[in-house]
C-alpha cells in the first residue's frame, strides 16, 4: 500500500467487517510449498481429500484457458502439469468464495462468474505481453474485488454506493466509497489478501487497483511489476465489462481515463484490444453479455 496505516486506522477501516480465515488446506499447502523439495504426491493427496476442490482443479485445468489436447483426469496429473503455484492460486480463488457463505453473498453468482472471467482474461493478456508471472495475474483477477461481498454484507446500501462510485467519472471509485462509508473495497481486499499470506506485490496491487491514475498519469511514473499487474487487470476488467456488472454503467470512465496509457505500457494497440475482445467472446466472455 502507498502508506502504512496505524492499528487504530486499520480497526476503523475494518469496523464491523469480519475477514474470513484462511482455509486449513491453504495453510497446509503453503507449508509444503516452502519445503526445499515439495512432494507433489503429498500435495495432490491433500487436495484430493476435498472432492469439491479436486473437481474444481480438474475443471480449470481442462478449460479452454489451458487449451490441452488431452483431458486431465487426476489431481496428480494436474499438479504435475500446471505446477504448485498455479494450483495454490486456483484454490485461493475457490476458497475466497466458499469462505463467504452468507445468504446475501451466495446470491452474487454473477459477481463470482465475472471474477473468474477476469482472472482468465488477465492470464491470457499476461501470456500475450510476456509477463513472467501469469499466475499472479490470475490470482489478482480473482481477488481484486474480494472486498465487495464483505462490504455488501456489512452495508445494506453498498450496491447503490458502488453504482454511484462507478458513475462519478471525475472521481476515483474508492473516493465515493470513502466519503459515504469511511472505507472501500480495495483496502478491505488488501487486508483479506494480507491475512491469507498472499504475495506482497499482489496485496499492494489489490490496494491500488482503483488508484491507477498515479501509476499511469502521475508525474512520477515508474516501471514496476505492480504497474504491469494493474495494467493487465484494467484491460481484463474492461474486456469483461466490470463497469456494467458492478457499476451498472454504459461507459467505462476509468478506462476512458487511463486506457491509452494501459495499452501503451503493455505494448498493445487498438487492434490488439479488438483481438482480445474477439478471443474473449469465443470463450463466452463479453461485456455485451450484461445488458445495461
Amino acid at each position: 500500500m502507498a502508506e502504512a496505516l496505524t492499528q487504530e486506522q486499520i480497526n476503523n477501516v475494518l469496523l464491523g467487517i469480519k475477514i474470513p480465515p484462511q482455509p486449513q488446506i491453504l495453510v497446509d499447502l503453503q507449508i509444503e510449498q516452502i519445503m526445499p523439495d515439495p512432494d507433489l504426491n503429498s500435495i495432490a493427496a491433500l487436495i484430493s481429500r476435498d472432492v469439491g476442490l479436486a473437481g474444481t482443479i480438474l475443471k480449470v485445468v481442462n478449460s479452454p484457458f489451458y487449451g490441452l489436447s488431452n483431458k486431465i483426469t487426476s489431481v496428480n496429473q494436474a499438479v504435475s502439469l500446471i505446477g504448485l503455484d498455479s494450483v495454490i492460486n486456483i484454490i485461493n480463488g475457490v476458497s475466497i468464495k466458499s469462505e463467504m457463505s452468507d445468504e446475501t453473498i451466495v446470491h452474487m453468482n454473477r459477481f463470482w462468474d465475472t471474477a473468474n472471467d477476469i482472472a482468465m482474461i488477465a492470464t491470457n493478456v499476461a501470456k500475450q505481453v510476456g509477463f513472467q508471472k501469469p499466475d499472479l495475474a490470475y490470482l489478482l483477477g480473482l481477488f481484486h474485488n474480494s472486498g465487495v461481498p464483505l462490504l455488501m454484507n456489512r452495508f445494506d446500501n453498498y450496491l447503490a454506493v458502488l453504482e454511484q462510485s462507478y458513475s462519478e467519472g471525475s472521481d476515483r471509485i474508492i473516493d465515493v466509497e470513502n466519503t459515504l462509508l469511511n472505507t472501500n473495497h480495495a483496502v478491505v481486499g488488501y487486508y483479506i489478501a494480507k491475512s491469507w499470506n498472499l504475495p506482497k506485490v499482489l496485496c499492494d496491487a489489490i490496494a491500488e487497483h482503483h488508484n491507477c491514475q498515479r501509476h499511469f498519469l502521475g508525474p512520477q511514473q515508474t516501471e514496476s511489476e505492480i504497474k504491469t499487474l494493474l495494467a493487465i487487470l484494467k484491460l481484463a476488467e474492461h474486456i469483461c465489462g466490470s463497469f456494467r456488472i458492478l457499476g451498472n454503467q454504459e461507459v467505462d470512465y476509468e478506462w476512458q481515463l487511463i486506457g491509452d496509457e494501459v495499452l501503451t505500457h503493455l505494448g498493445l494497440g487498438e487492434y490488439d484490444l479488438e483481438q482480445l475482445q474477439a478471443n474473449a467472446e469465443e470463450m463466452g466472455i463479453s461485456s455485451k453479455n450484461y445488458a445495461f
